[in-house]
């Protein structure tokens, strides 16, 4: 005979099934406690040493260079914080880099040449009397020491054309002179300060003052003294030999141009000065102790900016510098920047009284 089966398991009692039920829940959130752990651990460690978790993927020696050079510049992934703005340029205006430097440089250059364009072609309108009036100091001269008529001569045929070109184009350069002034102040501005932009009137006006001025002073005071000297070299030498001149056109107008543009542009000097003291740059007891160095300077840029063997010519314009020097050191001390006092630095709020800031009790 078959052996019996067993009998059946008992259904368990009613309420039996719920504590295996809340180990089973209380398993699944201590499982996911541990996991959500073990995530915010990681993460903490990547923010904290990123260095360390890149260090474990080699690198090539190039990139690694690379990445070095990133880090040690200003800005760079070393997290080095930016250099502070320079607090010396003026307030609300974008520093501008060196290409825009350039060209708002060719800009302004570019307009200085048109207005210098346009009043050489108005002024070869006018180019004979243009030539009647630069050869005027030299013909006096000359009528006074030979009693003969001056004439000018050409060597080649196109001395006429070139000779009027260069008379018109250094009186383009005179009357445009306002023009390039300007042109030069509007790029400067930039970095100037707002109070200090309201001068672009001044500077024009006193810039193309003084550099008409030195053009006068040239045409009148040194252009006599200059032609009395050179035409008195002339004359009888010995028994049959006489010392003469042949005028030439082209040898005389390249004097009389670069003579009248060196006086212009030496007549400027105060108007340098003055900006050199206004920045305070130099004071006017350095100027005074710079003189005796002003003196032989003077000498070296006569030489240069007149070109030539005439001494006199590089005479007239070294002493015309040493006066303007001399001359502009007084000017100095009336431009010399004032120390403010100790009382100009105290704020407003400081001279109110203890008793100003007491409220009225109620």
């Amino acid at each position: 005979m078959s052996a019996a089966a067993p009998p059946p398991d008992p259904l368990p009692p009613e309420g039996h099934g719920a504590p295996e039920e809340a180990a089973a829940t209380e398993a699944a959130a201590t499982e996911a406690a541990a996991t959500e752990a073990a995530a915010t651990e990681a993460a903490a460690t990547e923010a904290a040493s990123p260095t360390e978790a890149a260090s474990s993927t080699p690198l090539d020696p190039q990139k690694e260079s690379a990445l070095a050079l990133e880090s040690a510049l200003p800005g760079g992934t070393s997290g080095a914080p930016p250099p502070p703005e320079d607090e010396s340029d003026p307030p609300g205006e974008k520093r501008m880099s060196i290409w825009e430097h350039l060209d708002e440089l060719r800009k302004r250059i570019v307009w200085a040449a048109v207005g210098v364009l346009v009043t050489t072609i108005a002024a070869w309108t006018f180019r004979e009397k243009l030539l009647a009036w630069a050869v005027a100091p030299y013909q006096r001269t000359w009528m006074t020491r030979f009693h003969k008529p001056l004439v000018l001569q050409t060597l080649a045929p196109t001395d006429p054309f070139l000779g009027y070109f260069e008379l018109s184009l250094t009186a383009g350069i005179v009357c445009a002179s306002p023009i390039i002034f300007y042109q030069l102040w509007a790029f400067i501005s930039p970095g100037l300060y707002k109070k200090e932009k309201r001068l672009i009137v001044p500077f024009v006006l006193m810039s193309t003052s003084l550099f008409v001025s030195g053009i006068f002073f040239a045409y009148y005071v040194a252009f006599p003294f200059t032609f009395t000297y050179f035409l008195s070299l002339l004359g009888q030498v010995s028994e049959g030999v006489e010392l003469t001149q042949i005028v030439t056109l082209g040898f005389f107008l390249d004097f009389v141009t670069r003579f009248l543009l060196a006086f212009g542009a030496v007549f400027e000097l105060p108007l340098f000065i003055a900006f050199l003291v206004l920045a305070n740059i130099v004071t006017p007891r350095q100027l005074l102790k710079f003189g005796r160095w002003a003196v032989v300077l003077s000498f070296i840029v006569g030489a240069i900016v007149t070109p030539g063997p005439e001494v006199t010519s590089q005479l007239a314009v070294s002493l015309a510098l040493i006066g303007l020097y001399f001359a502009s050191i007084p000017i100095a001390y009336l431009l010399k920047p004032r120390a403010k006092k100790p009382d100009d630095d105290k704020k407003p709020d400081d001279d109110k009284k203890p008793d100003d800031d007491k409220k009225p009790s109620s």
